[in-house]
């Protein structure tokens, strides 16, 4: 006789928010011999429907439902609400007392048992080189394409042929070691993007891979390199502006910026601390006058695709006056900050072809590094507004994890990289609690 399912209360949203994470679903029984499961992620959940015949002990039939919404607002297809999960379960229930083949619905996914690392970071290849593409407007290679390709795929047929089932750590940990001399912090990025390759795998497949495999990625993936990355910076100093130098590179660019689009996007920049893509997202919407806020977009960056609030951050007066012009009169729903586009009609001629949203940095770069070389300071990349942004929050005594908040990162992050910043401004505040203990001699 099968044993019982534990009842959860998954239907709930705020019960399942409280469920550990694990490898097995979190099972509900919707009758005899049928049940919805939860699969608890890290950060959300999906659906899973499991089916025998009322009083068999053969094997469960099961069928992958979708997302749970968890994160995302449940839209009846990709991502189910309890409600759509069970519909979608119930009819597949039906289909099964009606003795459909259990070949045509046993998995309802993609799960290659017998996928090998190359397979999984070719496909992993292909989405980023398309999410960039989508996001340039044009043909374009991603990081994980310039670094896996030359360094793997290429020169490691060896790794590239390991089946997934049968990975195991010393894999990764050979390839490591067989990378070519170079510094430690590239390793480093090729080291992520591999990692970041096999774990989308492993949550894409896991239903046909070994439970323990993200574990194995996790421990393989630790570097054996660490002694390369002694001394090195990770983050450079000269990246951290004072205000003043901010405002002279904004001057700048502003008087050589005739419509004013790059200056509006560096002053965005400056005051959120955001990143390029998050920023190029914002709509007319994000803008909230009145109130002085903007509501910039999640990043792309971490596991899976990034669903979720906007983060409300509080700016000045004169960041809201500068984009006033840029959002009264326009949609709600169109792009907040645009450029103009040209198509070259000569070999001597551009032409404005119309005004578009900005697609990536490079966009800026010339532009950019006039200001930064008038302003005295020509190794400063754009990137530096964000550093500047959150080392200035730190200088404040703003909560460590309100900063990682306010710029879409975590405390980890924020401790790794600006170490020095958090000591310096916990100096200060340890300096302001000494108090005279000595008597002043009459």
């Amino acid at each position: 006789m099968g044993r019982t399912a534990t009842e959860v209360r998954i239907q709930e949203r705020t019960a399942r928010a409280r469920l550990k994470a694990r490898h097995h679903p979190y099972w509900r029984v919707v009758a005899p011999g049928r049940h919805i499961g939860y699969y608890r992620g890290a950060r959300s959940g999906s659906w899973i429907a499991r089916y025998r015949d009322a009083g068999s002990t053969a094997d469960y039939r099961t069928l992958a439902l979708g997302k749970a919404d968890d994160v995302a607002l449940a839209d009846g297809g990709e991502v189910l609400s309890w409600k759509q999960a069970l519909d979608k379960a119930s009819v597949w229930f039906k289909r099964q007392e009606e003795g459909e083949p259990i070949a045509a619905t046993a998995l309802d996914d993609d799960s290659d048992p017998d996928m090998t690392v190359g397979q999984a970071v070719a496909a992993y290849i292909l989405m980023r080189d398309a999410r960039e593409a989508a996001r340039a407007g044009r043909t374009k290679r991603s990081s994980a394409s310039s670094k896996l390709i030359p360094h793997l795929v290429v020169r490691d047929p060896q790794l590239c042929a390991v089946k997934l089932r049968d990975l195991r750590e010393t894999h990764l940990r050979n390839w490591q070691r067989r990378l070519p001399a170079m510094a430690g912090s590239s390793k480093q990025r090729i080291l992520s993007e591999l990692k970041a390759a096999l774990n989308d795998a492993f949550l894409e497949h896991r239903r046909a891979l070994p439970g323990d495999l993200h574990v194995v990625i996790k421990f393989g993936c630790r570097p054996v390199f660490a002694e390369d990355l002694s001394g090195e910076p990770v983050s450079r100093d000269n990246q951290v502006l004072p205000d003043e130098t901010i405002r002279t590179i904004l001057a700048h660019v502003a008087a050589q910026d005739k419509d004013g689009d790059l200056h509006a996007l560096c002053v965005v920049l400056a005051a959120t601390g955001a990143r390029f893509s998050q920023i190029a997202r914002m709509k007319v919407r994000d803008v909230d006058l009145d109130q002085s806020w903007l509501f910039v977009p999640p990043s792309r960056k971490g596991r899976g695709k990034r669903i979720g609030a906007n983060t409300r951050i509080r700016v000045g007066p004169d960041v809201i006056a500068l984009l006033r012009s840029r959002v009264e009169g326009r949609a709600a729903d169109e792009v907040l900050l645009q450029r103009w586009h040209y198509r070259q009609a000569t070999k001597t001629r551009w032409e404005r072809v119309g005004r578009d949203a900005w697609k990536t940095p490079s966009e800026m770069r010339r532009w950019w590094g006039d200001a930064a070389k008038a302003a005295g300071v020509p190794d400063v990349i754009p990137y530096a507004l964000r550093h500047s942004s959150i080392v200035r929050a730190l200088r404040a005594n703003i909560p460590i994890r309100l900063v990682a908040a306010l710029h879409d990162t975590s405390v980890a992050m924020i401790e790794k990289h600006y170490a020095r910043w958090i000591t310096e401004s916990l100096d200060d505040i340890a300096a302001r609690a000494i108090v005279p203990l000595l008597s002043q001699a009459a």
